[in-house]
């Protein structure tokens, strides 16, 4: 056993670790420790030390409490389920793109010979200055990269080829590269590749499982881009310059066509990110299909408020080993009715585009199973949430004094000045309200939400709603019965974001979701003056940090958290911006939010895409 299996099993039973003046110090439940593992730990101490130390380096600005009166690593164990988590398993948040900043390294590959595009040399020289300003480390390609073997097979045809070439290491966390036309001779090359690939795939999928890598490998062995020099993918985006997509940035595309248009970007690029240059503009995409656009004296916010949290945090889907997963009834839940209510209200609005099958708009089968891969099984995309969630469920008192604080007993991996438990087990929060300390259950959250893919208007009761619960670990519920096993369901990628909303709802403004509250997400801006009296909107300042995240969670939960430190009476909703990506809102009522809403669009106060987010950074912003 190794330092770090070591220490992960110990904290998992319950042993605190923490150095202090350079000692390593240790607090044990009794009879845990026994000789032997004491022992272990003498014979691994200088190794435990390092680690610890090494891990404090990203803690300590995460462990110190915020204005909320708890930290950071708190907020992400709490919203995220990972209260049994050791140090290992869980990583504190990091919101701070400065902190980001310094903890990334990209490297930028060589321009192709002959590329002559002015404005894009000149961005990307540009580029390379800003992010060291900011701290990221931008190291040269020769130090980035490596040698590795690069193998071609083809299996119909027994062929097996190894070529050396130079990859991007996988401890680069971008590597930044321009957009390459294809040559009528690579095309030809590709039309090979892929029809071999199409050929071979029946033969391959009984041999195995392939991963992304495997794939690209097989079937763009005739192709220039960055992504084949990327050792591990899971790690090292790559991010794409090129021309600014006039189509897609224009307010009057539709947005449907624009999720098309996007799509199809970054799977020809082979890219996480593009971002689009011209003589006055900057515009970037990922999969969050933001038409965000910054003018050219923007470079700075967009690089360090944009760009910077979207390398560290890349979009992933939340895996289903997270979740505890069972099945629930949804005819005979009140909430799942009121959910599918909820869409088809919000039908006439079109602020959730029935999304798509992959298969309909990748054309390639290639590039399907890649994003196949990519997205845990998903066989369709859609934009936007609808989400119900279900009144806090709380077992004894809701709220106690001091007094039964002090007598609280501590709880394995959180401080014992934030979350403390009683004698049965029901966690305990202190927290900043109006500048004064209360001490608050931390309830269940259960909440109803449309599974990822579905038609958010026209959800079906039987296979379309999925319930998700956040006690000490995250929770799924699929629909009863055989068919829900076989049919595409999976968790929204927003489920974070859905839990930390319902949780700090919960404890700051009780009252907005004390008989259950509708929350939804699309793609899009209210207009600053559409707010009327009692509405609140927070997040405008916020980094770009994509959905599927925790990060993401963790500040939609700092937002609203923040109105209880204000004058606020009679919330009736409150909007939670999220810059790049769209609106959150949680509201009293289901009927409050569909007229507001609705309203809105008539008046065009609200849309898809980004045209309104300049009023609320206008009059919102720092």
């Amino acid at each position: 056993m190794n330092a770090s299996e070591l220490l992960a099993k110990l904290t998992q039973q319950g042993v605190q670790f923490w150095v202090e003046n350079n000692k390593l110090n240790i607090r044990s439940p009794k009879e845990v420790i026994t000789p032997e593992i004491q022992a272990e730990i003498a014979m691994h101490k200088g190794d435990i030390l390092a680690l610890l130390q090494e891990m404090n380096i990203v803690t300590k600005s995460s462990s110190e409490p915020l204005s909320q009166g708890i930290s950071l690593q708190t907020i992400g164990r709490l919203i995220g389920g990972f209260a049994g988590e050791s140090p290992i398993e869980y990583q504190p948040p990091i919101i701070d793109p400065k902190l980001m900043a310094q903890n990334l390294s990209v490297t930028f590959r060589p321009l192709p010979y002959g590329y002559h595009h002015h404005t894009i040399i000149k961005f990307r020289q540009e580029l390379a200055v800003k992010l060291k300003e900011f701290g990221v480390a931008v190291i040269p390609w020769q130090e980035a990269t490596t040698d590795f073997l690069y193998n071609i097979k083809i299996p119909l045809f027994n062929w097996n080829q190894s070529l050396k070439i130079r990859g991007v290491k996988a401890e680069i966390n971008a590597v930044i590269d321009v957009a390459r036309p294809n040559s009528w001779l690579r095309k030809l090359g590709i039309f090979i590749a892929e029809t071999f690939y199409v050929l071979s795939y029946p033969w391959l999928l009984n041999q195995q499982k392939m991963s992304v890598v495997q794939i690209a490998k097989l079937s763009t062995w005739a192709e220039d881009h960055a992504a084949k020099y990327v050792e591990d993918p899971a790690n090292t985006q790559v991010i794409i310059l090129g021309e600014i997509d006039h189509r897609f940035i224009n307010p009057s595309t539709q947005y449907q066509e624009k999720i098309s248009i996007g799509i199809n970007t970054l799977i020809k690029t082979f890219s996480e990110i593009v971002i689009g240059i011209s003589t006055e503009n900057i515009s970037i995409l990922n999969m969050n299909l933001s038409d965000s656009i910054f003018s050219k004296h923007e470079i700075n916010n967009f690089v360090y408020k944009s760009l910077i949290p979207k390398i560290f945090v890349p979009i992933a889907p939340l895996l289903m080993s997270r979740f505890q997963i069972g099945e629930y009834n949804p005819s005979i839940s009140n909430y799942a009715h009121k959910l599918v209510k909820l869409g088809q209200e919000l039908a006439s609005t079109g602020l959730f585009p029935a999304g798509f099958k992959l298969a309909e708009v990748i054309k390639r089968k290639s590039h399907r199973d890649i994003v196949n891969v990519i997205v845990n099984g998903r066989t369709g995309v859609s934009y936007g949430f609808v989400a119900y969630a279900e009144p806090p469920c709380y077992i004894g008192k809701p709220e106690i004094n001091t007094n039964e604080w002090e007598n609280l007993l501590p709880v394995p991996g959180f401080s014992s000045n934030e979350i403390r438990r009683n004698q049965a087990g029901r966690r305990y929060i202190k927290i900043i309200i109006a500048g004064e300390y209360v001490f608050k259950q931390i309830p269940d959250i259960w909440l109803v939400s449309s599974r990822s893919g579905s038609n958010k208007t026209d959800l079906k009761i039987e296979q379309d709603i999925i319930r998700i619960g956040l006690k000490d670990n995250l929770q799924l519920q699929l629909p009863l019965g055989n068919k829900s096993q076989k049919l595409d369901i999976k968790p929204s990628y927003d489920i974070y974001v859905m839990l930390a909303i319902s949780m700090a709802a919960a404890l700051y403004t009780p009252e907005l979701i004390q008989n259950g509250a509708p929350i939804v997400h699309f793609h899009g801006y209210p207009a600053f003056d559409w707010f009327q009296k009692d509405e609140y909107c927070v997040g405008v300042n916020h980094p770009s940090v994509p959905c599927g995240t925790y990060e993401s969670g963790v500040l939609n939960f700092l937002g609203l958290s923040n109105l209880a430190n204000q004058s606020t009476q009679n919330i009736n909703l409150i909007s939670l911006i999220e810059p790049d990506h769209g609106t959150n809102f949680i509201a009293r009522d289901m009927e409050y939010l569909v007229d507001r809403l609705k309203n809105g669009c008539l008046a065009e106060k609200i849309e898809l895409g980004g045209k309104h987010f300049a009023s609320l950074k206008a009059n919102l912003g720092d």
